[in-house]
């Protein structure tokens, strides 16, 4: 176990272990929801179950052996509800062609981990912004789940309205929705797959969703989506903006993770932490590539590793446990295809509410930020697309600092978001 350096880490083997338990049950629930949400876009369920696992195990491992911390990845929350709503149903891209955007945006982080772009980007992008962001795709996945769950309904006089509260559906969910903030509140460890786990069987023994006739099977094919990305039909510049709308998010994700949890574990604080933090970007990165491949969305650093930490999880052997546990899910489908869809929307809505938290850290006293900030969070939702919100907001940070005469202190890459912004806007 010198490979972990567990005694220079002041662990043990049993610690990282316990910590490796501990965060595959907090991440657990990635496993039904992420395959629900993608199969929106057309994409098989049961291929989407064996992929995500496949991806979890994947850069988790990576993770573990490449950076040696305690991080543990899988496929991102946002993104995939992004891909399915905005990008296959919202601008009827077909999923193929999404995929290859994921693939391309892997490719660009695989770039910018490697060579000192990285931290030109991190830096020259306004921390506010980098929140605001946060924010608003917190404001737009929740949406999505109020939509699909209908407590929030379309109206023909109000375009939005409250929903039927007394529909059984609309009650599962809501119970789930109780349940995912009650666990999440008492800090219950896996809080949001006890919530399914829970509302499922209730869902089961109220007759609102069948049971599965049988539990156990053998792992579906990856075969319908594996390799089934279209690369050259994403080469296309109307489609540059969502390739760094997937690279942007990930990257943002990522480095808000593991600032997090590296604080709370003090894992990136000394020179071997620097080092540390790089290479889980890069196994990040490396591990995006892979995703767009295997027919998932990007894989980001999952802040349940934050879980595992607390347990004493320091070192890399940590992030392996987590990893090969989600083997153990594979021989499940039956079971994870009779989860109730209201059961899982609930775990987006609470994951929402706390990416939406990001908005009480930024700086109000900029205009500049206040103003981008509102565009941003509220545009993602309301136009149903992160690309919209990000650049509109863009668009409206340079315009601010044009109007207080702050134009040297606006940043490259806003000015490239600005760009893109007007491209898009009113020229394409």
């Amino acid at each position: 176990m010198n490979l972990f350096k567990l005694e220079e880490n002041k662990t043990d083997v049993r610690t990282e272990i316990t910590s490796g338990f501990t965060t595959f049950m907090a991440m657990l629930y990635i496993i039904p929801v992420n395959a629900y949400i993608l199969s929106m876009s057309g994409m098989p369920y049961d291929a989407l179950i064996t992929a995500t696992i496949f991806m979890s195990v994947f850069a988790s491992v990576l993770s573990g052996l490449w950076a040696n911390t305690p991080i543990a990845m899988s496929v991102g929350m946002g993104l995939n509800a992004y891909f399915s709503f905005g990008l296959v149903k919202g601008m009827g891209i077909p999923w193929q062609s999404a995929l290859g955007i994921v693939f391309l945006s892997g490719i660009l982080y695989v770039l910018i981990s490697f060579t000192p772009a990285r931290r030109w980007l991190i830096e020259t992008i306004p921390v506010d912004i980098k929140r605001a962001v946060s924010a608003g795709i917190g404001a737009f996945i929740a949406f999505i789940a109020l939509g699909q769950t209908k407590i929030v309904v379309a109206s023909d006089a109000t375009l939005l309205t409250l929903g039927d509260l007394k529909d059984s559906g609309v009650l599962l969910a809501l119970l789930g929705l109780v349940l995912a903030i009650y666990f999440s509140v008492k800090k219950y460890k896996g809080a949001f797959i006890l919530s399914i786990l829970v509302t499922t069987l209730f869902g089961w023994g109220m007759g609102i969703s069948p049971m599965p006739e049988e539990f156990v099977s053998l792992p579906a094919s990856m075969a319908p989506i594996a390799l089934e990305l279209d690369i050259l039909s994403a080469l296309s510049l109307s489609f540059l903006p969502l390739i760094l709308i997937f690279l942007l998010t990930d990257l943002f994700d990522t480095l808000g993770t593991l600032a997090g949890v590296g604080m709370r574990a003090k894992l990136f604080e000394n020179k071997e932490g620097s080092a540390a933090l790089q290479k889980t970007i890069e196994a990040d990165a490396l591990a995006t590539v892979v995703s767009g491949v295997a027919g998932v969305t990007s894989t980001t650093a999952f802040i349940e590793s934050a879980a595992g930490v607390e347990e004493g999880g320091r070192t890399g052997l940590s992030a392996v446990t987590t990893g090969l546990l989600f083997l153990l899910p594979l021989f499940f489908l039956p079971l994870f295809k009779a989860i109730p869809p209201n059961a899982i929307y609930p775990i987006l809505i609470v994951i929402g509410i706390m990416m939406f938290s990001e908005l009480q850290n930024i700086d109000y006293t900029n205009d500049a930020s206040k103003y981008a900030t509102f565009f941003i969070v509220l545009g993602m939702p309301l136009t149903y697309s992160i690309t919209n919100g990000l650049l509109l907001g863009a668009l409206v940070y340079i315009l601010v600092n044009i109007i207080q005469g702050k134009i040297k202190e606006i940043s490259p890459a806003m000015i490239i978001l600005a760009l893109a912004s007007v491209l898009i806007f009113f020229i394409l």
